[in-house]
């Protein structure tokens, strides 16, 4: 078999229902070109070869899981790139779905890789520990709502498709996990560029249980921040909200 190292972030799935779940709601939205992101055992990866008609590419970072992977599934040979998920280039030309059971010490950083590749990515259905899919789905007006939530909900529709629970899993994690699908937008909000449209919902949720207009006091003239909305505070404005921010900015 293998050995599970906690340096990775490694809990394998082991719940086959699971497995068909993600699976099914992959195919929902069809794809020829598809990466799984850290494979691990195979659980989901056994599933994802069976489907036709598609270029199936799987990144993984830990040598054994690979040689387990090539030895288990003989059809896996020459599909995989042995690397971190944070460190390849795009894995194929074109259009491509993404899915994973993510390694939570670097979930975050792969949705910003992703929101980097968002022109190719056409879908993406992960699973991330609870409380990071439910900020990536989050609304305005919500605890968990902040800068994930802002800066990828500009730019796909989020989806919280369903909870998975600690003992689908093996070693059980100490955490709950959760399901999301992600989907490109058809309309992206205007902003007056990507590059302060970002600076103005960091630097809004830097200081979040400030008012707006102390929070980003030195983005803006003096005039502009008299307008009402700066009473409100960043989790109380909706993304939208944000993008026409940008045009008042300095």
């Amino acid at each position: 078999m293998y050995t599970l190292k906690k340096s990775l972030g490694q809990h394998f799935l082991k719940d086959e229902n699971i497995c068909r779940k993600i699976v099914t709601s992959l195919q929902e939205h069809p794809f020829s070109q598809l990466i799984e992101v850290g494979p691990g055992g195979g659980a989901l990866t056994k599933y994802l070869l069976q489907i036709e008609n598609i270029d199936f590419k799987a990144v993984e970072l830990d040598e054994e899981k690979v040689e387990y992977l090539e030895k288990t599934y003989p059809s896996i040979k020459g599909k995989i790139i042995h690397q971190s998920f944070l460190d390849i280039e795009k894995p194929f030309s074109g259009p491509f779905t993404v899915v994973g059971n993510f390694p939570y010490n670097i979930s975050t950083q792969i949705l910003f890789k992703l929101l980097d590749w968002r022109e190719e990515v056409e879908c993406m259905v992960g699973m991330f520990q609870k409380e990071v899919a439910q900020r990536v789905a989050a609304k305005e007006g919500n605890k968990t709502y902040g800068v994930l939530s802002v800066l990828i909900q500009a730019f796909f529709e989020v989806e919280y498709l369903f909870d998975v629970n600690e003992q689908c899993f093996q070693p059980p994690p100490k955490v709950k996990s959760g399901v999301i699908r992600m989907l490109p937008k058809k309309e992206v909000p205007a902003m007056k560029s990507e590059k302060e449209f970002f600076l103005l919902v960091k630097t809004a949720f830097n200081q979040r249980r400030k008012t707006l207009r102390n929070a980003v006091r030195g983005l803006f003239d003096a005039t502009v921040l008299e307008d009402e909305l700066f009473n409100k505070r960043a989790e109380q404005l909706t993304v939208l909200q944000f993008a026409e921010l940008t045009f008042k900015m300095r």
